[in-house]
C-alpha cells in the first residue's frame, strides 16, 4: 500500500470513527472539536453518481454560509469531498442539527484573503496545513439556502 493509500484508508477510518462518537452520543461528545461546529457535508460522487458524506469542521459560519476548508490535513492532495463539490456545487450541509440545502463555490482570492485569518483564529492547525503543502488550500463558501 503506497502512502496516499495509507492516509486516503487513515482519514476514513477517522471519519467513521467520528459517526460512531456522535451517533452513539447523540451529538454531544465532538460535536465541536477545537471549538468549531462539526458539519456533516453530503455531496454527490463526481464518479460514481452515489451519495457521499463526511464530517468537517465549520470555522467560519452564520445565518447565510458555512465555510469550510479543503486542507486534507496539509496535503498536496485536494479532498475527494472538494473534487465532489467541484463537479456538483449542490450539497447539503448538517449543522447544529439542521439540515440545509447549500451551494459551494470556492473563494475567490479576495474572499480567501478576508476569510483566512478568521479561519487561522478558530483553529491554528490550519495555518500548519498550509506550511505542509505547496497547494493553495481551497476555502469553501457554502450559501445557505432555502
Amino acid at each position: 500500500m503506497n502512502g496516499n493509500a495509507l492516509k486516503d484508508l487513515s482519514a476514513k477510518a477517522m471519519n467513521l470513527a467520528h459517526r460512531v462518537v456522535l451517533t452513539v452520543s447523540g451529538n454531544r461528545l465532538l460535536s465541536t472539536p477545537f471549538g468549531m461546529p462539526v458539519v456533516e457535508l453530503h455531496t454527490v460522487g463526481r464518479k460514481t453518481g452515489e451519495p457521499r458524506s463526511c464530517y468537517l469542521t465549520a470555522p467560519v459560519h452564520d445565518s447565510a454560509r458555512v465555510v469550510l476548508v479543503a486542507s486534507k490535513g496539509g496535503d498536496d492532495r485536494d479532498p475527494d469531498w472538494y473534487r465532489n463539490l467541484q463537479a456538483n456545487p449542490d450539497a447539503e450541509v448538517v449543522i447544529h442539527g439542521s439540515r440545509r440545502k447549500v451551494r459551494a463555490r470556492t473563494a475567490v482570492p479576495e474572499e480567501k484573503a478576508e476569510l483566512w485569518p478568521k479561519i487561522v483564529a478558530a483553529y491554528k492547525g490550519y495555518a500548519d496545513y498550509q506550511k505542509r503543502t505547496s497547494r493553495d488550500i481551497p476555502v469553501v463558501i457554502c450559501e445557505l439556502r432555502d
